[in-house]
């Protein structure tokens, strides 16, 4: 089918809507049936499954010959596929979990290799970051243009933690590092709501390391299509090894500290 970034814009923005009402009508219930994956901390819900579950279904119907990739069924591919969608239903699990406000729906389309299109939406707030690219980013229909601030020391810097514990050990030395230099800290505790935040300038700068595409594939979007630099470790694409958002003014400042101060061992 042809991959209008628009249209794949306006099913994702449909989709998010159902399952952000989902996620957040069935939260008490959802919460008593509480599974694991990588440790104790790192919670599925109900409402995860029922919710990527929602979207899958309704992408498939819309659209039969796009691939999918959920955080919690993985891939459902389809031969020659001209669009791949990158869902994570709840980002912020444990926020959900715990009743905080501060977790989304995050859906992006991607074509040939390069998201286009990417939704990322909050469904206690009601706020939903969109962009296509090459067309700017949006809050609500409000253009988004980034953080003003580029020096290091006036930024509030957003990060978030692995699950394994030796892992949060060395992320807390870089942190214990970074924090005489900077602003301020905030574990916010959703990649894709940090992302939208800094496109909005609500942050200044976000770093994380070893999260999944899912994590950021819609969110990196409304921060670069915002102004924002988004790229990985050593001019690497943003991935596993880093995703790093901020002004291009502070964006080599920041990583060139973070690596400094120990980000490769992580």
């Amino acid at each position: 089918m042809p991959a209008d970034p628009q249209e794949l814009l306006d099913l994702a923005i449909d989709l998010t809507a159902r399952a952000g009402r989902l996620v957040r009508q069935t939260r008490e219930e959802a919460i008593t049936e509480v599974d694991t994956k990588s440790s104790s901390t790192d919670v599925v819900t109900a409402a995860d499954k029922a919710a990527e579950k929602l979207v899958v279904d309704g992408l498939l119907a819309a659209r039969p010959g796009d691939a999918v990739l959920g955080e919690e069924s993985g891939s459902h591919d389809a031969p020659s596929a001209e669009v791949r969608w990158i869902l994570d239903p709840i980002d912020g699990t444990v926020n959900y979990l715990y009743g905080l406000p501060a977790y989304a729906v995050s859906l992006a389309a991607e074509v040939a290799g390069e998201v286009v299109a990417g939704v990322v939406r909050n469904p206690v707030s009601g706020e939903v970051y969109t962009a296509v690219r090459g067309r700017g980013a949006y809050r609500d229909g409000v253009r988004l243009t980034g953080p003003r601030r580029t020096a290091l020391e006036q930024a509030l810097v957003a990060t978030g933690f692995a699950y394994d514990r030796q892992r949060r050990a060395r992320q807390a030395a870089v942190l214990a590092g970074l924090l005489p230099r900077v602003r301020d800290i905030r574990r916010i505790g959703a990649a894709a709501l940090d992302l939208c935040f800094a496109a909005e300038g609500r942050l200044d700068a976000y770093y994380e390391r070893g999260i999944q595409p899912w994590d950021h594939a819609a969110g990196a979007l409304v921060a670069t299509e915002a102004g924002l630099r988004v790229g990985g470790l050593r001019g690497a694409p943003a991935g596993r090894e880093l995703v790093l958002a901020a002004r291009p003014e502070l964006f080599d400042t920041l990583h060139d500290l973070l690596v400094e101060l120990g980000i490769d061992e992580v």
